[in-house]
């Protein structure tokens, strides 16, 4: 062990655990084949995960009130939102691959080769840029959020804060619905799975309307607050019609003709 009155990093004086320039703890092992794995590898792995099951249960139960305490200075215990997000998305994109697989396995679900040519060209773009159009919707909770909650004295990049908790939240709940879908594939209860479709995204927007009332419950008072997480709702409805009218208008030429065939 290495004890010096000056960090061995940058040089600082330091006379605590920690150098107060860089972070760098003041009390230095030699790296030994022990102290490597135990430390160096166990330890750093255990925290990553640990404050990735912390943030996960934060973004769940209470997100508004975790990303208020984030905003606070309270960070340490978080992992960041935005990479576990993408991490999140990766592993959804994968999963729904998973499920069409199967489901053209089990169920012959594959469209077939008449298929129009613009339904083709939007199912590839979502392919495509799936993961990019599923993290956008942090920037619409994020500026809505910003126009509605002024009171709150909070920048934009605070509402994205915010936004990246919730949102994180609600990819969590997709992501466990999506789990349940494997059952199918073994006891393909039709009643539930049907349930399971119009109860997720009943869930999600519960879940969001909770979450933002609960987030500026403070600030306004109970008429106020639900006045303003219905603006905030009507907001993203607005938005999401525009980006479907977007996406589907320039596919196809603007006329709108889509043929579904199974």
């Amino acid at each position: 062990m290495s004890h010096s009155n000056n960090c061995l990093n940058c040089d600082e004086p330091v006379s605590k655990k920690f150098c107060p320039n860089c972070g760098q703890k003041t009390d230095n092992h030699r790296i030994t084949f022990k102290h490597f794995i135990f430390h160096d590898i166990l330890h750093g792995v255990w925290h990553i995960e640990k404050g990735i099951l912390f943030t996960l249960k934060e973004a769940l139960l209470r997100p508004g009130k975790a990303a208020l305490d984030y905003i606070s200075g309270k960070r340490i215990r978080y992992y960041n939102v935005f990479y576990l997000t993408l991490i999140i998305i990766g592993l959804l994109i994968f999963i729904n691959h998973v499920q069409n697989e199967l489901s053209h396995y089990y169920f012959n679900t594959r469209l077939n080769p008449e298929t129009d040519n613009a339904g083709k060209k939007i199912d590839t773009f979502l392919s495509s840029y799936s993961k990019l159009i599923i993290f956008a919707f942090i920037p619409l909770f994020a500026i809505n959020s910003f126009i509605v909650y002024g009171r709150k004295k909070l920048n934009l990049s605070e509402h994205f804060i915010i936004a990246g908790m919730i949102y994180l939240g609600v990819i969590i709940i997709n992501l466990i619905s999506m789990l349940l879908f494997f059952i199918e594939y073994i006891d393909p209860t039709y009643l539930f799975f049907d349930f399971l479709n119009y109860a997720t995204p009943s869930i999600i927007l519960l879940f969001i309307i909770f979450n933002y009332y609960k987030t500026f419950s403070e600030n306004y008072s109970k008429l106020q607050n639900i006045l303003r997480v219905f603006l905030f709702i009507l907001l993203l409805f607005i938005e999401l019609i525009i980006l479907v009218i977007l996406i589907f208008g320039y596919f196809t030429n603007w006329e709108f003709k889509l043929k579904m065939v199974y």
